[in-house]
């Protein structure tokens, strides 16, 4: 896809369950199969197509600077956009960092591992009216609690919080938005992406893509482990 958007890295989290490991190091940072997740996470969009990345970054982020860079070892183009002496969350991070992300732009979070078809939520989300797409997984497969509500290529609920028995899925973590969806965001206060999403979905303007490829995540030291051992048999796999 030669027109593919901006991708933000939502990085800037304290990542308390991480701990020790995060107590001098940011979650992107953390080593995995002996390198850092992030250099990992940056190949895998650069192979999707990605060529502007902007890290949203808080906690340590300064580390992330200098590891990471302009992002040319990776084929990419890296920005950094900062919460500041306070942290704003992952709406509220997006929100400040709308200059630097563009008219549309996609999400993903610091700790995920999304192997699966970018290119094909980005086409949905163009191809459809709505102002932003959240990809989701069936829980059967993610084998996580179910938080969303979808059918027919729309979110109708989602709720970290609320759980509904028509709850079947799982947000997957990569989503793509209009900037316009943030225009109203403070940027002075705390403000969770996922509150965010829960009105969209609630006022019918949330779409769905669906995907049932699993996923993986660094935000615990047993997500850390499982990518490790996948890591592995795919090397070996290719062996």
């Amino acid at each position: 896809m030669s027109d593919m958007p901006t991708i933000a890295i939502l990085a800037g989290g304290l990542a308390t369950r991480l701990r020790p490991l995060t107590s001098d190091c940011p979650k992107a940072l953390i080593p995995v199969a002996g390198e850092p997740f992030a250099f990992h996470q940056l190949r895998l969009l650069a192979a999707n197509g990605f060529k502007s990345v902007v890290f949203l970054i808080g906690h340590l982020g300064e580390q992330i600077v200098d590891a990471v860079g302009d992002g040319s070892a990776f084929g990419l183009s890296v920005q950094y956009h900062s919460d500041g002496p306070a942290l704003l969350g992952t709406g509220g991070s997006i929100a400040q960092a709308l200059p630097v992300l563009g008219d549309e732009f996609c999400t993903i979070y610091g700790d995920s591992w999304l192997d699966f078809a970018f290119a094909g939520a980005i086409a949905h989300y163009r191809s459809h009216s709505g102002p932003a797409l959240m990809s989701v997984i069936n829980s059967d497969i993610a084998s996580e609690a179910p938080n969303v509500e979808y059918a027919n290529g729309r979110i109708l609920h989602y709720s970290k919080t609320e759980r509904t028995p028509a709850m079947r899925y799982v947000d997957y973590g990569f989503g793509m938005f209009a900037a316009s969806v943030f225009d109203a965001v403070s940027t002075d206060r705390p403000t969770d992406l996922a509150m965010i999403q829960h009105r969209l979905a609630d006022d019918g303007r949330l779409l769905g893509f669906e995907t049932a490829i699993p996923y993986h995540e660094v935000g615990s030291l047993t997500g850390r482990q499982a990518l490790e051992d996948h890591f592995l048999a795919q090397r070996h796999a290719r062996a």
